[in-house]
């Protein structure tokens, strides 16, 4: 169930693996403080972190665990940057959050906002991913449904964005039209970041990051 290490390239692509996860912390949190909206897991956790009184890149990592929990029972296979996407994307996101202020009452400020977290979001997934040390634990738990049940990675990814935002939004999380236009232009995002890093994925499921995720 581990996917092999690459002792020989291990330090370049630990350095390349952080890099993805400090742009992709940066892209979560841009969403956040833009106040129109967020990614489907991002409405969740920020809606969980603020019923238990913890910090919101505290709760991504308790998410992130959680939800591989969930893919490790279903024998889904993971490698070291699995765990490193649980473990670094939340206090990247945290340290972000510490350093920008939330934006309200400034639409075209906050739209700027969501755009440039949704092409950020893109750049971070190539670079990571690139790397090919393990899919993040939500992508992982994506791969799992599909690989169990038979159904197709755009769907198995439907069912759990719908379900994840739907208790997020009774939760009180931050769901706009940020979250809808983030669900339409993720995918082409993700798409010409692979192109611009020439990255090849081995399979469709790492076209649909999870935010996250992912």
């Amino acid at each position: 169930m581990l996917k092999p290490i690459r002792w020989n390239t291990f330090l370049r692509d630990f350095i390349r693996i952080e890099i993805g996860f400090v742009i992709f912390g940066l892209a979560i949190t841009l969403m956040i403080r833009g106040n129109i909206g967020t990614s489907a897991w991002a409405v969740l956790e920020v809606a969980l972190a603020h019923k238990l009184g913890i910090s919101i890149g505290t709760m991504t990592v308790f998410m992130g665990f959680l939800v591989l929990s969930g893919a490790l029972i279903m024998r889904e296979k993971i490698g070291w940057g699995t765990l490193g996407n649980i473990l670094s994307i939340g206090p990247w996101e945290d340290m972000w959050l510490s350093i920008i202020p939330p934006v309200k009452g400034n639409l075209p400020l906050q739209t700027g906002m969501l755009l440039l977290a949704i092409l950020l979001m893109g750049i971070a997934s190539a670079i990571y991913i690139g790397v090919d040390a393990g899919a993040g634990p939500r992508d992982s738990m994506m791969l799992a449904i599909k690989r169990t049940t038979g159904i197709s990675i755009r769907m198995a990814r439907a069912i759990i964005e719908v379900v994840v935002v739907t208790i997020g939004w009774l939760l009180g999380g931050p769901v706009g039209i940020g979250t809808l236009v983030y669900a339409l232009l993720v995918g082409p995002s993700v798409q010409w970041g692979f192109k611009i890093f020439n990255v090849h994925p081995h399979g469709p499921a790492a076209l649909v990051p999870q935010a996250p995720e992912d």
